[in-house]
């Protein structure tokens, strides 16, 4: 039986889980690009030990990573890794807040969301996590050629479990 705290937060996820559906309405490719990164990022914060607080955070930082890409489209007209840091979290934290998260849990997810393509910075296994995971599926989604693939694997991917799915994944050996 899981505690209350562990219901209350996975409520909170399911309930983001469907607004980024809601947001990202119309668009699929969105949508199955952030649940992918949400499977990955889990798995891997599980086998790496994650505390709970720190999964939570994880988890709600891959569903919300790249909601900064409509308000750089809007604003902008593209919506690159930067313009994605830059207006994702102002749009996060009012989301993360209506589901019910606290500040101090809104705060580090909105830190994520306005790094996730800052590579040379990461400070904790949250961040880690969430980069791998969004390289697994963006390596993929943006068929990468083998080069840069080999090249991303050197030089992002440190957890045991991020390097183990990409090794299998791409049939990679070291």
């Amino acid at each position: 039986m899981e505690s209350s705290d562990s219901y209350y937060s996975r409520q909170q996820l399911d309930d983001l889980f469907f607004r980024m559906i809601d947001y990202f309405s119309g668009d699929p490719k969105r949508i199955q690009h952030f649940m992918k990164v949400h499977s990955f990022a889990r798995l891997i914060g599980m086998r790496e030990g994650l505390d709970e607080t720190s999964l939570f955070i994880l988890e709600a930082a891959a569903y919300t990573h790249d909601i900064g890409i409509r308000p750089a489209e809007k604003k902008y007209g593209r919506c690159d890794g930067k313009l994605q840091e830059q207006e994702g979290p102002i749009v996060a934290q009012k989301m993360l807040s209506d589901v019910g998260i606290e500040n101090y849990l809104v705060d580090r997810i909105c830190y994520l969301i306005g790094h996730h393509h800052t590579y040379d910075r990461i400070d904790g296994q949250d961040y880690q996590i969430l980069v791998e995971a969004d390289f697994l599926v963006n390596l993929y989604e943006d068929d990468v050629n083998r080069h840069a693939i080999e090249q991303a694997y050197r030089n992002i991917f440190k957890t045991k479990t991020g390097k183990d799915i990409f090794c299998r994944m791409f049939a990679y050996e070291e």
